[in-house]
């Protein structure tokens, strides 16, 4: 029981609000927060965050964006993106290429020590990714990807 004046204590992941009980966006919020901090962890001896990886991954699988275009899929604003850029760019992850026809657009595309970073990073994600989906029969994992998935496009599908 708490004294009178002292201020009720804060609950734990899984408990009150922070547990089933509590609401789904936030849900979805705290396990996203989860998430990053542990892959954060996984790959802080590379020297790489998780926007670091995103922004990696986004750009092996979508070469030759401009900032902008990876800022959206990377879900950063083009700020960060662009610090975040400008660091691995210095790193020697990346490099930029002029637009041939844009003169202000510059695409950027993983170098070949950019690649071989993403390949140790995925590695270490890749485990994470398993984790999560243990437990989850195949059929079970693909209704978690489409409610996902349909989380994620519910305002564009009403557009």
């Amino acid at each position: 029981m708490r004294k009178p004046n002292q201020p009720p204590s804060v609950p734990a992941p899984g408990e009150g609000k922070r547990g089933e009980e509590g609401y789904l966006g936030y849900l979805l919020r705290q396990a996203a927060g989860a998430h990053r901090l542990r892959v954060d962890r996984t790959l802080a001896d590379l020297g790489v965050t998780q926007p670091q990886f995103v922004t990696l991954t986004m750009l092996a699988a979508y070469p030759g964006l401009s900032n902008a275009d990876l800022a959206r899929l990377a879900l950063l604003t083009p700020q960060t993106l662009s610090v975040i850029v400008t660091n691995l760019e210095r790193a020697g992850s990346l490099v930029r290429k002029p637009h041939a026809v844009h003169g202000r657009i510059q695409h950027i595309e993983l170098s070949a020590s950019g690649q071989a970073l993403l390949r140790r990073c995925r590695d270490r994600v890749n485990a994470i990714e398993r984790e999560l989906a243990a437990g989850l029969s195949a059929a079970e994992e693909r209704a978690v990807r489409r409610w996902l998935v349909g989380v994620a496009t519910a305002d564009t599908a009403e557009t």
